[in-house]
């Protein structure tokens, strides 16, 4: 009976300390909705940007852990994974990304343990090369530890399933690693703090300027963290710039200049709805042949508000192409005409040149094909500038201007706009944000809404009407 009860205290005592390790602990009476929202996300290719302390590199051992172990709560498990996790050098690696995993690692599932420098004993005191972990499916799974500083040439060769990039690698290493996952359809995740300004991180990642369906990001910043106490938050806050606080506390991209509508947020961007006939309004072009073609169309409600409903967007192309899609979309959107049948727009005045080669201008080419195009816009920056700043956030702090989610490249280049110098933005991937001030600069009063009209009223019309007709 003595062995029996002593049996049941050590199940017992195990059974408390599983209860109460750092993995079981992780997110359960506490909640970190941006750490969980990352898990969730079901993308191939998902970054978190986060200020220091903001809980991103908690989410990226706990992912990894969960993959090796075959205990993903919302994902497809296996039963054997081989992984790396990516570090900027072998001291940042002991420092944190290895911490990170050894502290959600219960030792009693690690089998093997190969180390760079240092005791087996004590690994979080030495360099871990690999760890070979249990898989709960009765496999095992090898997680490696790997340095940026080694160079593109180190990351060759191998097939995984996928890589957690802590902090931003180098290009090179980056593209190297995607090439380790691609026969295993594979996935990257990453979670950084972005100190190095606009890198390629921020153009392939931020503003998905490949608009690959598979990227997914989110920012993650100290009051998302509910383990930091409002004191800690505010302390942290006094000791940095403006500057550092955009990188440090909220995990922003920083330009020198700084963007031109940092207005423009989340909430300005919806999904896409049946937009009522009432509240189309017009086409906005900013013409390009070996640049893009930026296209927009734009609706406004009886309230003033403004919608970018679809987008047409493409290089290279010939002004009659451009104009059949930009008919087809209008079809689709079953858009107004004028009394000719043809599609309203707005276009940049220098669509009236005609070019030595050519007898009629972009303009005029439009118009034979069916769109209307009207030159006379407001081509002033600052005026225009101002303009959707306002729509973007008005004075009373609520957003009167709503991008269809669909319009990515538009979305996009609202993120990638910034300041040069004289006061005047970048000319840099700004073609849907010159047509954009076009429309903004047009507008006029809104529209009255369309009363409805009785039974009796819409049988007077009809009657009138065919006596008109004589019938």
């Amino acid at each position: 009976m003595k062995r029996e009860l002593q049996l049941l205290r050590r199940i017992y005592a195990e059974q408390q300390r599983r209860k109460n390790s750092a993995l079981s602990l992780y997110n359960k009476e506490i909640i970190h909705q941006k750490q969980m929202a990352f898990h969730r996300c079901t993308k191939r290719n998902r970054w978190v940007f986060g200020g220091n302390r903001s809980g991103k590199t908690e989410c990226g051992a706990v992912e990894t852990v969960w993959l090796a172990r075959g205990i993903h709560p919302f994902r497809p498990n296996r039963k054997e994974i081989s992984c790396w996790v990516v570090s900027l050098s072998q001291q940042v690696q002991r420092e944190v990304a290895q911490q990170k995993v050894l502290h959600y690692l219960d030792k009693s599932w690690i089998e093997e343990i190969a180390m760079l420098s240092g005791s087996k004993g004590s690994p979080q005191y030495g360099v871990i090369d690999y760890l070979i972990i249990r898989n709960v499916f009765g496999g095992t799974s090898k997680i490696a530890f790997k340095s940026c500083e080694a160079g593109r040439e180190k990351f060759q060769g191998a097939s995984l399933d996928f890589v957690w990039f802590d902090e931003e690698p180098p290009q090179d290493v980056y593209e190297e690693c995607r090439m380790r996952v691609l026969d295993r359809e594979g996935e990257i995740f990453g979670t950084m703090t972005p100190l190095k300004g606009l890198t390629w991180v921020y153009d392939e990642i931020y503003l998905n300027s490949k608009n690959s369906k598979e990227v997914w990001y989110e920012f993650m910043e100290w009051a998302d963290n509910p383990f930091l106490s409002a004191s800690e938050v505010q302390a942290m806050t006094e000791t940095l710039s403006a500057d550092s606080l955009e990188s440090r506390r909220y995990g922003r991209f920083r330009s020198v200049g700084g963007m031109v509508y940092p207005e423009f947020d989340e909430v300005n961007v919806i999904q896409p709805f049946s937009v009522p006939p009432d509240w189309q309004d017009k086409l906005s072009i900013d013409p390009g042949l070996n640049n893009p073609l930026s296209c927009h169309w734009y609706a406004r409600d009886y309230d003033g508000n403004v919608y970018v409903v679809a987008e047409h967007y493409e290089a290279q192309r010939d002004v009659q192409y451009h104009a059949q899609k930009i008919k087809e979309i209008s079809r689709a959107l079953n858009w107004h005409t004028d009394g000719r049948g043809n599609y309203e727009a707005l276009m940049d005045s220098a669509a009236n040149q005609r070019t030595l080669s050519g007898t009629r201008s972009v303009a005029e080419l439009f118009s034979d094909n069916g769109i209307s195009v009207d030159t006379r816009v407001n081509k002033d920056v600052y005026t225009g500038v101002n303009k959707v700043k306002a729509l973007l956030k008005s004075a009373s702090g609520r957003p009167r201007l709503f991008v269809f989610a669909s319009c990515v490249n538009m979305i996009r280049e609202f993120k990638g706009y910034f300041w040069g110098s004289g006061d005047r933005p970048i000319k840099k991937d700004d073609h849907a944000m010159d047509e954009l001030r076009y429309y903004v600069c047009s507008l006029q009063e809104p529209p009255k809404k369309r009363q409805e009209k009785s039974v009796i009223s819409q049988d007077k019309e009809r009657l009138a009407k065919r006596l008109r007709l004589g019938v």
